[in-house]
């Protein structure tokens, strides 16, 4: 079936921070779209590269082009760029591809510019519950960049901060706003954590050490370079912080500090919390193996496995993270293979049998798609 073309008038003018894995995928999708994007600025960490004039970025040389760039990163000239656009009458996005905290916090200024926001990254909306209502313009955004000449605000995307392209975030949003009832949320939000206990736990006595697990998870690029940083449960506490935000104002108010109000469950032992390099942790690890392995064969003597689960209990408002066991027969035992990530959603609706969505939830093709479907619902 042909899909009539969008004309130019309405393409989106992007400006593309962050330009790593996730980035450079994403610029090789955005390449490849007969969507009319319009590619007007580029950062990496160390430099910034502004279209000038009626010019655009070339969409196939933009490397070379960012490389021979001497300006310094500066947002708030990036926003002024695309706020320009927007009084022009033109449609501006920030795609913001980082990690970065310092990145997520200018956020309310791009908004409240007019610049639509889409982004993977987790830490604006999983932060401070005072920021958070910034974001969503339930508050006077600080820094605030003057009168905007009444433009309306931009909207903010941020369908690959969950479960990388799955749609879970437009799932809850659905959910929600065509007056379901969610109950609660269940889930193995973490490609590393899905890695390790699949291979952990298989419901069976005996197998491989932990340290043994968590060094193959390295190994094959699963984890973090210090995996302290997955096993700390803090990304699993931010997915949580994210869907919780969405579903009611109470659940909001459970967590004012965001991530850091979740009930999580480190699985990093109390005697290496202090240890700062991924490397030093690693040598270490074998040593705490016997803890979790005594987990294990409890679990294997009652016929379950061991996963690393996030769980939003809105009717009993808890929201927690940590190691829970399934029987065998459970979807989180029997559908689970490599770092796949599942999510239940049990709501009024989907009762007694809750709406499932599975699927990779990490890497970079499935992350830079996850942006590029957001950038769509801009059309």
């Amino acid at each position: 079936m042909s899909v009539p073309a969008i004309p130019r008038e309405k393409a989106l003018h992007i400006a593309v921070v962050g330009v790593g894995l996730v980035g450079k995928e994403l610029m090789n999708q955005l390449r490849d779209s007969r969507f009319p994007f319009t590619l007007v600025g580029l950062c990496n960490s160390k430099r910034m590269l502004l279209a000038s004039g009626a010019s655009c970025i070339n969409h196939s040389r933009w490397q070379d082009s960012l490389a021979s760039s001497s300006t310094p990163v500066n947002l708030g000239v990036l926003r002024d760029s695309l706020a320009k656009l927007v009084k022009e009458g033109k449609r501006a996005v920030l795609v913001d591809n980082t990690a970065s905290e310092d990145v997520a916090l200018t956020y309310p200024q791009f908004l409240d510019a007019g610049v639509h926001v889409v982004t993977p990254n987790k830490k604006a909306f999983s932060g401070e519950g005072s920021y958070y209502l910034r974001l969503i313009g339930d508050a006077k955004s600080e820094g605030d960049v003057g009168d905007q000449g009444h433009v309306e605000r931009g909207k903010f995307l941020n369908e690959a901060t969950v479960g990388a392209g799955l749609p879970i975030i437009s799932t809850l949003k659905d959910l929600v706003e065509t007056g379901d009832k969610v109950k609660k949320i269940e889930g193995v939000f973490s490609g590393t954590m899905s890695y390790i206990f699949n291979n952990f736990s298989t419901g069976e006595a005996g197998g491989s050490s932990f340290s043994d697990v968590v060094a193959e998870a390295k190994q094959n690029g699963y984890t973090e370079p210090n995996p302290m940083d997955d096993l700390n449960g803090a990304d699993v506490a931010r997915k949580l912080t994210i869907l919780s935000r969405m579903i009611n104002p109470s659940l909001r108010a459970l967590l004012p500090h965001g991530y850091k109000s979740v009930d999580t469950q480190s699985l990093v032992p109390a005697e290496l919390q202090s240890v700062s390099d991924g490397d030093t942790f690693m040598q270490r690890l074998p040593s705490f193996d016997s803890q979790i392995a005594r987990l294990r064969e409890e679990a294997a003597k009652e016929g379950c496995v061991l996963r690393y689960v996030g769980v939003i209990d809105v009717e009993n408002r808890v929201v927690k993270a940590g190691l829970e066991k399934y029987p065998k027969t459970h979807a989180f035992a029997t559908s689970l293979g490599g770092s796949d990530n599942i999510i239940m959603f049990h709501t009024e609706r989907y009762s007694p049998r809750p709406l499932i969505v599975q699927g990779a939830g990490a890497g970079a093709a499935v992350t830079a798609m996850g942006v590029m479907s957001d950038l769509l619902k801009l059309f």
